[in-house]
């Protein structure tokens, strides 16, 4: 993964609660055996109304979401993550995210700031003003940025470690492979060998 200091971009309010990962990205786009090429199915049945949200002009080229609560509830499709990566998303603003989608974009490397509900609407109510607003999500610092305004942020501290190095998990635990390696030195020649 690539390391995640600060992203800075553009942004799109999408403005629901309890957005599941079935309306992120519909079951008949989860057909391929790549882990590329779901933008297209990013929310697919909504993109079909004109005037959904990231079909407009002002929000082409977004690379940050502002989303209500419970975002990526349902079932457990790491697809979703993936649908927003491929389609340009790299960071989501919300109150609150769903377990399973909260785990899928550390795995992936896709940034969730969680702000207080108060801010998420803030944030709604500057972009459909001015949707050409930059707004910076600070990672080190836990911090999303917009014009004189800052918010704090929480992240998972083991999730932020991971984002700020650009740490998978098999890199983390190949990252130990010195104790890995002294602990198997321990083993009773009994045990099994791996």
């Amino acid at each position: 993964m690539e390391p995640i200091n600060r992203h800075t971009g553009r942004a799109a309010p999408l403005t629901q609660a309890n957005i599941d990962t079935d309306q992120i990205i519909p079951s008949e786009f989860l057909k391929r055996i790549s882990r590329t090429g779901f933008e297209d199915g990013l929310f697919a049945d909504w993109r079909k109304d004109p005037n959904f949200v990231l079909n407009r002009p002002e929000y082409q080229g977004v690379t940050i979401l502002v989303v209500g609560e419970n975002f990526g509830c349902g079932s457990s499709r790491e697809h979703a993550v993936w649908a927003l990566q491929d389609f340009g998303i790299r960071a989501v603003i919300g109150p609150s995210f769903a377990d399973i989608f909260r785990g899928n974009s550390s795995n992936a490397g896709l940034l969730l700031a969680e702000v207080p509900m108060q801010d998420v609407e803030q944030l709604w109510a500057l972009l459909e003003n001015d949707p050409q607003v930059q707004i910076t999500i600070d990672l080190e610092e836990q911090k999303v940025l917009y014009g004189s305004t800052a918010c704090d942020f929480t992240i998972n501290q083991h999730t932020r470690e991971k984002l700020l190095g650009g740490f998978d998990d098999i890199e983390l635990t190949l990252g130990q492979v010195g104790l890995i390696q002294a602990y198997e030195a321990t083993r009773p020649s009994w045990r099994p060998v791996v």
